[in-house]
């Protein structure tokens, strides 16, 4: 899967930041000081993570978040 196939979560952390993370990969999430930077460091920690699951030969979990309220 790519980081395009997942559902993004991003939130305010107040009060100095973003959070930004694909709740279906654990530890898969980035806080930066603005939402864009949140996404673009949480695509840089995807890539760390999916080439993880490749050298150990595991495939990434694939995204069962659902979104119910937004």
């Amino acid at each position: 899967m790519r980081f395009d196939d997942y559902k993004l979560v991003i939130y305010r952390n107040q009060p100095d930041g973003w959070v930004a993370e694909i709740p279906s990969i654990p530890g898969c999430h980035a806080l930066m000081p603005t939402a864009e930077a949140a996404v673009r460091e949480l695509a840089a920690v995807f890539q760390l993570i999916e080439e993880e699951h490749c050298l150990s030969g595991q495939t990434l979990p694939r995204d069962t978040t659902e979104i119910v309220h937004a």
